[in-house]
Formats: structure tokens, C-alpha cells, sequence
């Protein structure tokens, strides 16, 4: 352990958002492999008093497993910072900013990558008539996890109808055909490509639950696009400022070469969960789950 800056590990879980039930799930994970790794760890459920909280578990530095708003869109990043407690993936800026579905399309179309077609329409308007030429996705602009998303087929009859629950401002975007690509970044270097295999949409039970889809790592697709996938989300994580390790989407429309990959999203804080993508990606490369978390909380800082 001499070598290792920090030895205190306290995995932030759990929390208020909608992704809460992954996150414990991830926390477990990361827990349970950094205590293997040697470190003394502290899992602690993020609530109304997390300063307290964190001051009695007097950490070395945090492992953030937390998902969804607050824990990923830089809210809790603020209180670390500002706690001088040092932190793992990407900082204050960069959280927000990629949990801001309209901020970051900004970011990526600045930084030439292509992404999909797609506006900021409040949630009655959304309801009340199409917002545009179906089919075309519904989603938060501020969740992730395909939490609350919608996809209005091209023979729908008619809008979405949008459950209460959802924000008052949602992003609508074109309906992208093809196949469910993604990449992991870690540090400086974008890892490889899965093609992720469902038998309908990747919603969040495709995503978390066992047998909710196939991973085929790396992906058996044709070399110009698995190099831009690699190349595509090393520019995004860098766009946005990215720290640590972070996981960029795409879908590829196979019809279209190279011209059919679009960028959807990267997503700062990337599950951690016995079916994630970014721990597969790893694996895949050499780096087993221990190496990778250890390697996540030693590279944690402040002023991220």
C-alpha cells in the first residue's frame, strides 16, 4: 500500500435519482473489489446529510458510484470540491455538462462529431401534437440510463403520451436506425467497441437486467467504423472534459458505412453492475475489475 496516495475509500451510493437501484448495485461492486484490492472501505447511501456523513467517514478520497441527477450532473461533485475531498471520474463542469443532453450536442457538433437531430420541446407540447416527423425519441434532457425514454414508431397514431413524472422540458430527437454501439474511455485512451445485441429497444431493462441483452465485445464491425468509434469518443470525453473513465454511445446505421454513425451521448459515470459495459470493455483489454477501480480511485484529485 506504500505506493498508493490514498488507503480511506468511502463509495458514495444509493442516493435520491431515478438510477438508484443501479447504483447500489455498482457501489456493492466497487466495494467489494477495493476491499480485495487492499483498500479500507466505507459504502455510504448519499442522503439529506451527506457533509455529516462524509465527515464521519473521514475519507481519503470517494469513489463516486452514483448514477442519475445529483450524483452525476455535478451537484455532489460541488460538495466535494468544495469538502477539498478528492474524487474519482469527471468534475463540476464536465458532469454538468454531459448530463445536459442540449449542452453537450452543442460540445460534440463544436468538436466536428456528428450527432443526431434533436430539440428541447416542453413535455405539454410534446404530448399535445408531434413534435416532428415520426419516428423519433423522447427522453429527459437531464437523466440517463434510457431512463423515461420514448420511442414514437413511424405508424404511431399519434404523439407521446408522457407520464406525470417526467420534466416539464423534454428532448425529442430523430429516431436513429441500426445497431447499439458503444466505447469506454479511460484516462487517454478509448479501450474498444461493443455491439450491443437486444431483441427491441435498449431501454433500462435491457441495460441491468441479466439476459436483457448481448454484449459482442469487440464488435464485429468493419475497421473504419471501430476506429471512428475509438477515435469519436476519445474527441467527445475530451469536448467535455472528461476525467477519469467515461462511456460514449453511438448508433450505426450498417446501410450507410461510415456515414450512419451517430453519436447520442457520453456518459460521465458509467455503471459498475455485474452487466456493465465500461467493466467488460476493461476486462477485455487486460484490466480485470479490481486493477480498474483501483486505478480509478488513485487518480483521483480535486479541482477536476
Amino acid at each position: 500500500m506504500s505506493s498508493r496516495a490514498f488507503h480511506r475509500v468511502t463509495v458514495l451510493q444509493g442516493g435520491p435519482s431515478a438510477e438508484r437501484e443501479v447504483s447500489l448495485s455498482s457501489g456493492h461492486e466497487v466495494a467489494k473489489a477495493l476491499r480485495t484490492e487492499g483498500y479500507e472501505v466505507t459504502e455510504l447511501d448519499a442522503g439529506p446529510n451527506l457533509v455529516a456523513d462524509l465527515r464521519a467517514t473521514n475519507p481519503d478520497v470517494v469513489f463516486n458510484a452514483l448514477h442519475g441527477r445529483w450524483g452525476e450532473d455535478g451537484c455532489v461533485q460541488g460538495v466535494l470540491e468544495w469538502m477539498r475531498v478528492p474524487y474519482t471520474h469527471s468534475g463540476v463542469f464536465a458532469s454538468a455538462l454531459a448530463m445536459d443532453k442540449e449542452k453537450s450536442k452543442q460540445a460534440f457538433a463544436a468538436a466536428g462529431l456528428p450527432i443526431v437531430e434533436g430539440r428541447l420541446v416542453p413535455k405539454a407540447d410534446v404530448s399535445r401534437s408531434h413534435p416532428m416527423q415520426p419516428p423519433y425519441v423522447v427522453k429527459p434532457y437531464n437523466e440517463g440510463s434510457s431512463v423515461g425514454v420514448y420511442l414514437v414508431h413511424e405508424s404511431a397514431n399519434g404523439p407521446a403520451q408522457i407520464s406525470a413524472d417526467m420534466p416539464d422540458l423534454l428532448m425529442v430527437e430523430k429516431f436513429v436506425p441500426g445497431r447499439e454501439l458503444t466505447t469506454t474511455v479511460m484516462g487517454d485512451k478509448a479501450l474498444t467497441v461493443t455491439d450491443i445485441i437486444t431483441e427491441g429497444w435498449y431501454d433500462y431493462d435491457a441495460k441491468y437486467k441479466i439476459g436483457g441483452s448481448r454484449h459482442e465485445v469487440p464488435a464485429n464491425v468493419p475497421a473504419d467504423v471501430f476506429e471512428a468509434c475509438l477515435d469519436y469518443a476519445l474527441r467527445a470525453h475530451n469536448a467535455l472534459g472528461c476525467r477519469g473513465l467515461s462511456r460514449t454511445d453511438f448508433r450505426w446505421d450498417d446501410t450507410k458505412g461510415l456515414d450512419g454513425l451517430i453519436l447520442l451521448e457520453t456518459n460521465t459515470q458509467p455503471g459498475m453492475t455485474p452487466t456493465s459495459l465500461a467493466p467488460e470493455q476493461a476486462a477485455i483489454c487486460g484490466i480485470d475489475f479490481g486493477k480498474l477501480v483501483s486505478w480509478l480511485v488513485e487518480d483521483a484529485s480535486c479541482q477536476r
